[in-house]
């Protein structure tokens, strides 16, 4: 059975703080680079660990998440890397994601980039862990479904003791991560308490 929080610690985090914030996250999963691929860029897929997709998956194609981001292919060079624009509806500015696959024997190395133009007010209130701790449950769910698990339920998973530990696990890496880019540590801290208050409340908060 996996041990989730230790899916999450295992992780390796860095930010970089600047105009734009850049966060990345390297994990390595215990797959073939071609099933690792697959499971991130075909549709019927990509419902199972993260979300349903419509449109065209391919170079220059749009796409969109149900409910959640969407935009253009800007780059695709299979097995290895895509890149795509990230968006939230209107959402003004610059905000990319890469992802780079390395093989490693029969296992592969998934390197997540995500470039951005942040909202003052989102980045002093919550920090990198704002959207990091959302990209850790999702590269977990890859972790689940490529091992055979089921996915976990999204609307509850914060309510259990695991998915709490889980969550709790990803912000404090994420506020780690800020202090080694030369955030203060109060800073850090405070972006820390409030990452895991939205992602986890407390029952009746």
């Amino acid at each position: 059975m996996m041990d989730m929080v230790d899916e999450i610690t295992r992780a390796h985090r860095k930010l970089s703080d600047g105009e734009h914030k850049a966060l990345v996250i390297r994990r390595r999963y215990e797959a073939e680079v071609e099933d690792v691929w697959d499971a991130c860029t075909d549709a019927d897929r990509l419902k199972r660990w993260f979300l349903p997709v419509s449109g065209e998956l391919r170079l220059g194609g749009r796409y969109q998440f149900e409910g959640n981001a969407g935009g253009e292919v800007l780059e695709c060079a299979p097995p290895r890397r895509f890149k795509v624009s990230w968006a939230m509806g209107d959402a003004p500015g610059l905000s990319e994601v890469e992802v780079e696959l390395t093989s490693e024997g029969g296992a592969t190395w998934l390197e997540l980039r995500h470039v951005a133009e942040v909202p003052p007010e989102m980045w002093e209130g919550f920090g990198c862990g704002g959207v990091g701790v959302g990209w850790d449950l999702g590269l977990l769910g890859l972790a689940l479904h490529l091992s055979g698990g089921e996915k976990v339920g999204e609307d509850t998973f914060h309510l259990t003791p695991e998915g709490r530990q889980v969550i709790t696990a990803s912000a404090r890496a994420w506020g780690e991560a800020e202090e080694a880019a030369g955030i203060p540590a109060d800073r850090a801290a405070a972006h820390v308490a409030a990452v895991t208050a939205f992602y986890a409340p407390e029952p009746g908060a």
